[in-house]
């Protein structure tokens, strides 16, 4: 085993064992869905984000090695190289501490030490450096020449030389690094000209702000930046200056005589000049990335939620982008969610032509035999879903609110452009909220999730970390869930387990022109699906219609052979073994163990044909907002409301109480309990019950509350 392995194996607390296969998986191109799934055996039984995190840990070591050929190749360059030094960069796999070796090697600027250096003043440095000598000024004459014009100026080159040799020392910087790293504090600051504007107003919180570094949350910080970015606040990071140059003191300084104090006002100039920047600029960047990580983490959570929302399944469906002066745009699917029919209708004031649209709505719904009316939750939503809920419909005919976020950067997408050419951004709109109310997860891969609405912050984060981990996200729901290859878009397929861009254009163009796929090993017709292609994504993709009903579960092709033997063994074909749960738990698994084969993926096979093609979504229920309540004026405290979880941050949960604004639910109002992670108390989308605490007209604040409920 590498020394990659053995390092990533200690700081993730797991087997070396385990993580060495995984590592070589991945090398060998496995994706991390089907390694969890499908390699149990190899990993040790290793989770998703185990996996994941090991993935990352081997990415971030590989860049601390390629820091270090570099490193290593400068200092080489240089002739500075010793075996000694050469050991310790071998030996190091900490960025920072890396960068601390590297310091006084690397190649700068022309700084004011440099420029003594070049002016023979290293020496005089290395004398004051001793603090033995008791008559400085006495041997600075002899440096008196070529530029140093008189000993004060000899002097302060040498203390610049000092200063330096201090700022690079990696003692000082990481006795600095500590004292930052506990004691650190953050002020944020309003900018003068801008306090009392309106811009300003969403940062008044921040207006005289400071507390310690290591206590600020996520988003507090985030919020700063922000402010700082826009120019409304001044922000700063610092310790306490007078106990960080006494440690530095304590370490350099030697005595009180003459040279001991040349040597304090270095080492004072040095902590001032060069440390304090450089430990400010590290300690902001340090800080970031921990916001920025905690905040990618909440928005990955939510997205995963989000993703796994409840389906409808294939039902056909009227989905309502409703509007007022505009009108509401409907579009009528069937249950693969293709595009029937869309008019508009105008219930609502200024034209409120109820009766006439009352009648286009009962039209439309027998002429399409709908079964399920998606309203997206925009303006008018309320009043359009109390519109659809007056009409007397069929009892079977169930109505839903659906979220659009990022419905309109759908219709006005490459992707919304290609799918429905010939219609315009309002129809492509409503399609998306009433695919989004058949299947959530197929129709919100096309969408960049960062507009979808469930983040924080989301373009203060860094967007490549971002873009990665939400990329990360969709690909682990794609292939929990599955993916039927008959019915999926291109879009939908790029996300399984082994695909790409062009290999899942090629499935479409392959259905389009060959009809539906019939059974799995057909895949492996599709131009550029080879062996490791097909391994990897032929367990996700489900065929319903195939004749092998394993086609259609989690079972992976390589194990089909298991299952057939435990049939013929049970005197059975596959069908019947599927269909008979007593045959099921007569066979002993114990039978059909390998070296390859163990009683991971034998449990996981049971459970397959337990419950085949199942989805692990659960079903949707239906809701109903507060019938009295449909503005922030008709709140008052005390008030219990129905409500829908919109939005979750590390400071609680917004909350949709049917007023057009939602309502935020503090983290310290989640319980009765105390609470550090709202994901432990609330989910996306779930239906819970709020009180009223406060309604903030002014700024457009409604604090609610779930204690006691």
């Amino acid at each position: 085993m590498d020394q990659f392995t053995k390092i990533i194996a200690s700081e993730l607390s797991l087997p070396e064992r385990s993580v060495d296969n995984t590592l070589t998986l991945l090398e060998n191109g496995c994706t991390i869905p089907f390694i969890s799934r499908y390699r149990k055996e190899m990993t040790g039984g290793l989770d998703e984000v185990q996996i994941e995190k090991i993935s990352l840990a081997n990415d971030k070591m590989t860049e601390i090695a390629k820091r270090k050929e570099t490193v290593t190749a400068t200092i080489s360059e240089a002739g500075k190289m010793t075996p000694e030094l050469r050991k310790r960069i071998d030996c190091c796999w900490e960025a920072a501490e890396l960068e601390d070796i590297y310091l006084p090697y690397k190649p700068k600027r022309r700084t004011k030490a440099q420029v003594a250096r070049e002016q023979g003043l290293e020496p005089l440095a290395a004398i004051i450096m001793l603090q033995r000598e008791q008559q400085p000024d006495r041997a600075a004459e002899r440096f008196v020449k070529g530029e140093v014009k008189d000993i004060d100026e000899a002097i302060k080159g040498a203390q610049n030389i000092i200063a330096e040799t201090v700022s690079e020392d990696e003692r000082s910087r990481q006795t600095l690094r500590r004292e930052f790293r506990h004691e650190a504090i953050i002020t944020s600051k309003v900018v003068k000209t801008k306090a009392g504007t309106d811009e300003a107003a969403k940062y008044s919180d921040y207006f005289d702000l400071a507390e310690p570094l290591r206590r600020c949350s996520s988003h507090r910080l985030l919020a700063m930046r922000r402010g700082e970015s826009e120019g409304i606040l001044r922000v700063s990071i610092s310790a306490d200056d007078d106990r960080c140059c006494e440690r530095l003191h304590r370490m350099f300084v030697n005595g009180h005589g003459p040279c001991s104090r040349l040597v304090g006002e270095a080492v004072d100039d040095s902590y001032k000049r060069l440390l304090k920047p450089s430990m400010e600029t590290e300690f902001a960047a340090l800080s970031k990335q921990k916001a920025d990580s905690e905040a990618i983490d909440v928005f990955a959570d939510n997205l995963r939620q989000l993703l796994l929302s409840s389906p409808l399944g294939q039902k056909r469906v009227m989905g309502i982008d409703p509007g007022f002066r505009t009108g509401c745009k409907i579009v009528c699917l069937d249950a693969q969610g293709n595009l029937l029919h869309h008019e508009a209708i105008f219930p609502h004031p200024p034209k409120s032509d109820r009766i006439i649209a009352s009648r286009h709505v009962v039209k439309m719904i027998e002429q399409y035999d709908i079964e399920a009316v998606a309203i997206g939750n925009g303006t008018a939503s309320r009043e359009t879903a109390d519109f659809i809920k007056s009409i007397d419909l069929d009892k079977s005919i169930r109505v839903f609110v659906v979220s659009e976020d990022g419905a309109s950067v759908y219709s006005a997408s490459e992707t919304a452009r290609e799918e429905f050419p010939d219609q315009d951004v309002t129809v492509r709109g409503a399609i998306s909220i009433g695919r989004r109310l058949i299947d959530p997860l197929a129709e919100l891969v096309k969408i960049d999730p960062k507009s979808i609405g469930v983040g924080q912050y989301q373009h203060d984060v860094d967007q490549s970390k971002l873009k990665e981990r939400l990329g990360m996200v969709v690909e682990s729901c794609v292939n929990s869930v599955g993916v039927n290859i008959n019915t999926a878009s291109r879009h939908l397929l790029t996300y399984v387990s082994g695909l790409n861009t062009t290999t899942a254009q090629n499935i479409v163009e392959y259905r389009k022109k060959n009809g539906v796929f019939t059974s799995r090993s057909q895949i492996k017709k599709v131009p550029r699906i080879g062996p490791a292609t097909y391994e990897q994504c032929a367990g996700f993709l489900r065929i319903p219609e195939a004749k092998n009903p394993l086609d259609n579960t989690a079972v992976h092709p390589e194990s089909y052979a298991i299952v057939e033997q435990m049939a013929h063994d049970c005197h059975c074909t596959v069908p019947q073994l599927i269909n008979d749960k007593q045959l099921q738990k007569s066979i002993n698994l114990s039978r059909y163990v390998t070296d390859t084969v163990g009683m991971p993926t034998l449990n996981d096979i049971m459970q397959e044909l337990d419950k085949p093609g199942r989805d692990p979504r659960t079903e949707i229920e239906d809701f109903e907002f507060d019938q009295n309540v449909k503005t922030p004026d008709d709140l008052h405290e005390g008030m219990v409301l129905p409500g829908i979880v919109t939005n979750i941050t590390n400071f609680g949960a917004f909350v949709d109480i049917g007023v057009h604004q939602d309502g935020l639910v503090h983290i310290s109002q989640m319980a009765d309990r105390y609470v550090t992670d709202p994901t432990a108390v609330v989910k996306l989308h779930q239906h819970v019950k709020v009180r009223v605490i406060e309604v903030d007209r002014k700024r457009g604040r409604i604090s609610l509350s779930m204690k006691g409920i």
